[in-house]
């Protein structure tokens, strides 16, 4: 049966948040029937961005009082971390629009805030990341009416059938690392087909090419470097917990999916004496072993998004110290979700046998995207972090990824 938000009754928010993360798990129960081949071919995932679309999930953290359906990020978050349990590019692309959609709230007036999530509801735009802090090739330049922006931007995850491009460049005039927010269809915008990475392959995260693009200034948001008020800073910490609940789903799904290969068509080992494979005191080890390392990133995962939430709640009130205590909880959560997701994805193998690596079971995506998506930034500094803080008492300082 077809779910659509339509479909969600629920007369309190705990039920409302249930009806659409049962929305979320339709969409991935669905998308997980055609996952393996759309891995294989790459490309624009375009009739799923499409159910994506209808759904109505695209505004789910939009206030109510902008049209949207005013969900909480636990609720983004765990809908994003379903996903990903059978489609990690689909979970990417979908909890990257809601990243891009609070950037005016971050960054803007409470005029323009309210102008853009109206408009979201309004034209149903999904919205894509091109912001990559590191990347500084394209550059804005004014001229008088406004500005002109030139240049090429890498690692643009979403943007191939997007509505709104979220972008940072340089301004020519200050040096700074401006953001603009800008349709994707404007005119001088080259979105390219040069995604081909082992995983995340329908993330179209490749690059963009901007020739004298018009740049209006209710479109310039400014510097992304400014960290005199810890609410603004808020963006990395959103990314950083968004991150660690699609690792933990990846990792799910891959259990589920090893859980499900055993159950059905494993064998017990040539000199086992267990009648069945579901007996093998080796296979059960494993399993126990697997189930209490998820156990144990879930319940951090859960618990920084519960602080994420509450440093979201404070707006432009939240303090430097609750700022860094949210960036110490999510950090820990992301250092458990890739340490424990990397072995969870490997060590499946190990309980399914040599015949599960046939190519047409596909189970080799769940590493290949993890792996993938696991280096967008250093593990070791965010665990470097957390030893100056255990020892040192000292918070991380706000950056694109603290």
């Amino acid at each position: 049966m077809k779910i659509s938000v339509a479909d969600s009754k629920s007369t309190t928010q705990q039920d409302s948040k249930q009806d659409y993360v049962a929305i979320a798990k339709s969409l991935a129960q669905e998308f997980g029937a055609t996952a393996i081949e759309r891995d294989r071919l790459g490309g624009t995932p375009k009739y799923e961005r499409d159910r994506i679309r209808s759904s109505g999930l695209l505004g789910l953290i939009i206030p109510k009082e902008y049209g949207g359906i005013g969900e909480t990020w636990i609720a983004a978050l765990q809908i994003s971390r379903e996903l990903a349990k059978t489609d990690s590019s689909l979970a990417h692309v979908y909890s990257y629009h809601h990243l891009g959609v609070v950037i005016p709230h971050l960054f803007g007036t409470e005029e323009r805030k309210a102008q853009f999530y109206k408009d979201t509801v309004t034209n149903n735009w999904f919205w894509c990341n091109a912001l990559n802090p590191l990347d500084r090739r394209a550059t804005l330049t004014p001229d008088g009416t406004g500005f002109l922006l030139n240049g090429t931007k890498s690692f643009c995850s979403g943007s191939k059938d997007s509505d709104i491009l979220p972008i940072t460049a340089v301004r020519q005039d200050t040096s700074e690392l401006t953001i603009i927010v800008i349709p994707t269809q404007r005119e001088g915008i080259q979105i390219h087909d040069d995604w081909d990475n082992m995983g995340q392959r329908q993330t179209d995260s490749g690059s963009i090419s901007f020739d004298q693009v018009r740049v209006y200034d209710s479109e310039v948001f400014g510097d992304r470097t400014r960290a005199d008020i810890p609410f603004r800073t808020l963006r990395a910490c959103l990314t950083q917990i968004n991150l660690a609940h699609i690792y933990l789903g990846i990792a799910e799904g891959a259990f589920a999916a090893a859980k499900d290969y055993t159950c059905t068509q494993g064998r017990p080992w040539l000199t086992s004496n267990a009648p069945s494979v579901t007996e093998d005191p080796y296979i059960l080890k494993h399993y126990g072993e697997m189930w209490v390392d998820l156990q144990a990133v879930s319940s951090l995962t859960d618990r920084a998004a519960a602080i994420l939430q509450a440093a979201w709640e404070k707006g432009i009130d939240l303090t430097t110290e609750e700022r860094g205590k949210c960036a110490i909880a999510i950090a820990t959560a992301k250092v458990a979700a890739t340490k424990i997701g990397l072995d969870v994805t490997t060590r499946i193998f190990e309980v399914m046998g040599a015949r599960a690596t046939t190519s047409k079971y596909g189970f080799d995506r769940y590493w290949r995207n993890l792996r993938t998506f696991t280096l967008h930034d250093s593990v070791d500094y965010k665990i470097h972090d957390l030893g100056n803080w255990v020892l040192n008492d000292q918070l991380p300082n706000p950056s694109f990824y603290t």
